[in-house]
């Protein structure tokens, strides 16, 4: 196969993450309804977290665990990859979804006030 087909996939995963973040950015700005705003920003956060962890992948690297085998071989601690960008994105994963829970909630509280979900009657009723 074609080397250039192999590195244009290399950095797909990229491009798919930007792909996610605008769906997500397009879905909390244009639309009027606060659940799909919530879903818009939520979806940002899932672009996000797949960004992160595209970041910080190695290609060809190995898991960051030294073992008899890894400490005669030393040589090879170049090709490790790195693990913080991962337990930073199931920190963010583990936030996101209390975030999400939370505004959801909010949502559900002015729903059962105000009987709509549209932002703009939102807006213009007084408390």
């Amino acid at each position: 196969m074609d080397s250039t087909l192999f590195s244009y996939l290399d950095y797909a995963v990229y491009g798919t993450a930007v792909i996610v973040m605008l769906i997500g950015f397009y879905g909390a700005m244009v639309k009027k309804s606060l659940l799909k705003i919530v879903i818009g920003l939520s979806v940002i956060d899932s672009g996000l977290n797949l960004l992160i962890v595209a970041i910080g992948y190695y290609k060809g690297g190995t898991a960051p665990i030294f073992s008899q085998g890894f400490l005669e071989n030393f040589k090879s601690v170049s090709k490790m990859t790195d693990p913080v960008p991962q337990a930073l994105v199931l920190t963010a994963i583990v936030i996101g979804f209390g975030v999400t829970a939370v505004a959801l909630a909010l949502v559900i509280r002015l729903y059962r006030h105000h009987g709509t979900l549209n932002i703009d009657e939102i807006k213009n009723l007084k408390w």
